[in-house]
């Protein structure tokens, strides 16, 4: 039987594991964590009975019907709607910025073609071609809806000044004109009724799939196997060689409180001299529950040092030239496969996660074999 090494039990190793056990091959799965998961295990707690996303709120939502299907072989999916709010100024605001968030904002009562129009003048008439995040935000929104939901929010979530981001990152209008405080435009949104770290388990349920927890993979042992896929973070595979490659952690404070704390999910704080980015109350992720008392989890972004998660790849000017030298040290790899967001250095939905691992293992099986990287880090 031909063996299959997987580094890393988050969604990225477990599709492609499943895939590939399912025909028949044998898989070994290294997962140095001490459970499944990856950065969506999530647990349910022993004193209150909230179900807790350890590493942050994980959402599914997609238009891509396969991955959608793929995800509720695995799970009951109960129907949600992520509706987030944000506090600036002592008032609370509805996001994305709607048609209620904009009469708000200016105290008014405008209608969509008023509010349209309104917003139209709110343009820095200035800037003609934006250079960059700032720019292109107060070209398209104008200054006092810019620095009340984006630009605080960006200088702690980034730890850098948004003039230094591309204007790329806000391509178009973030401005909803009706009164739709969904999170999400896609067709299909939920959330697992028994959390992400059951589906994952699911996937790992395979009589040719062995998993090794809290066990790292070395290099050494790739010609052990017939192919490697690798979802660990690609600069670590090559020992950090060429230096570190860029990323936002972040820093979880957990409290406990009877009744309920916030009101919702997820609610942002846009002001900059407020230390955290977002607090987001668990219990109200599974509102088929009822939980007298509540855990809410205020959320810190800060640069990754050595030993800390990597969350968020900054894929700035530095950051892409590095990675262009292990991307092209990755491809001289015959038996390797970086996926997933840490092995490609990309932020990835875990739709999109679960799509390019399907894609990943789709080819594997076709050509019995597979490149280094199935989709373009750099593009």
């Amino acid at each position: 039987m031909k063996k299959i090494a997987i580094v890393g039990a988050g969604f990225s190793g477990a599709v492609i594991a499943r895939e590939l056990a399912q025909k028949g091959y044998i898989v070994t799965v290294f997962e140095n964590r001490e459970q499944v998961g990856g950065n969506s295990y999530s647990y349910v707690d022993k004193d209150t009975g909230i179900t807790v996303h350890k590493y942050g709120p994980h959402i599914f939502h997609t238009d891509n019907e396969r991955a959608w299907e793929y995800m509720t072989r695995f799970c009951t999916m109960m129907p949600y709607i992520n509706r987030v709010k944000s506090t600036v100024g002592g008032k609370v605001y509805s996001l994305p910025i709607n048609l209620h968030t904009i009469n708000q904002f200016f105290d008014k009562a405008m209608s969509p073609n008023e509010a349209k129009a309104f917003v139209a003048t709110l343009s820095d008439p200035r800037i003609d071609e934006p250079a960059n995040f700032e720019e292109q935000a107060l070209k398209l929104l104008g200054s006092g809806l810019y620095e009340a939901f984006f630009k605080g929010y960006t200088i702690k979530q980034w730890g850098v000044d948004p003039k230094s981001l591309p204007a790329s990152i806000l391509k178009r209008l973030p401005v909803r004109f009706n009164y739709d405080d969904n999170y999400f435009a896609h067709k299909y949104q939920g959330m697992p009724k028994d959390g992400y770290t059951d589906i994952v388990s699911s996937m790992l349920n395979h009589p040719n799939i062995t998993v090794k927890l809290s066990t790292f993979f070395s290099k050494d042992m790739i010609d052990e196997y017939e192919h490697v896929f690798y979802s660990g973070p690609i600069d670590a595979f090559f020992d950090y060689e060429l230096g570190r490659l860029g990323y936002r952690t972040l820093d979880f404070v957990m409290e406990k409180a009877d009744g309920d704390f916030q009101g919702c999910a997820v609610m942002n704080y846009g002001d900059e001299n407020v230390p955290y980015t977002r607090i987001s109350e668990h219990k109200h992720f599974t509102p088929w529950e009822k939980h007298d008392q509540t855990l809410y989890f205020k959320e810190y972004s800060r640069l990754c040092t050595q030993n800390d998660i990597p969350y968020y790849p900054i894929r700035q000017t530095q950051e892409q030239e590095m990675l262009k030298q292990y991307v092209s040290k990755a491809n001289n790899e015959t038996k390797v496969t970086f996926v997933g967001r840490l092995g490609t250095y990309r932020y990835l939905d875990m739709d999109v996660t679960i799509k390019e691992a399907l894609e990943v293992a789709d080819l594997f099986l076709e050509k019995q074999t597979a490149p280094a990287f199935v989709v373009d880090p750099l593009a």
